[in-house]
């Protein structure tokens, strides 16, 4: 990551794979001499991110593998993404439990909870919470959050018309 200053300040040329997670110093300031190019250093760590689908689950198996569907979808549409993987809030498995557990023993340092529901309802918004409150205690150095659910979104409703072939 390079840098040049000048008599009115710092300015950023460009870097990569840098955030300012443990930036280390501040080079030169808004009246210093010029800095010519000058090297900043960062300490910049990158995060192994997994994300986790879950969705309620159900006895009917073809329910179940639609959850896989959706996460071979989503790594063919972004196969940066480090981990994905799918999970079930009850009866099926992988539970929510083993998601994470799968994800942990993947490498993964961050978890992002999905929860493949549309509405903020008790399952999205109490239950799979507390399930991944519970499940993540094992993991006291890997962070883990849920996001919200699908909600109002303009894809949903561009699904929702062709569903209905208008």
């Amino acid at each position: 990551f390079w840098a040049r200053g000048s008599a009115t300040g710092l300015g950023f040329l460009g870097g990569e794979g840098v955030g300012m997670e443990g930036f280390i110093g501040v080079v030169g300031g808004s009246r210093g001499p010029s800095l010519g190019r000058t090297r900043v250093v960062c300490n910049s760590i990158e995060v192994k991110k997994a994300l986790l689908l879950v969705d309620h689950g159900s006895r009917r198996a073809a329910a179940n593998h639609m959850l896989n569907d959706v996460k071979e979808m989503i790594v063919a549409m972004n196969p940066d993404v480090d981990i994905v993987e799918a999970a079930h809030m009850e009866l099926a498995d992988p539970d929510i439990s083993m998601g994470i557990e799968t994800c942990v023993e993947k490498g993964a340092q961050e978890i992002i909870v999905v929860p493949y529901f549309l509405s903020p309802g008790r399952h999205s918004s109490k239950d799979i919470p507390e399930m991944v409150d519970e499940a993540s205690s094992g993991h006291p150095n890997v962070k883990i959050s849920v996001a919200e659910p699908l909600g109002v979104h303009p894809k949903i409703g561009e699904v929702i018309l062709e569903r209905a072939g208008l």
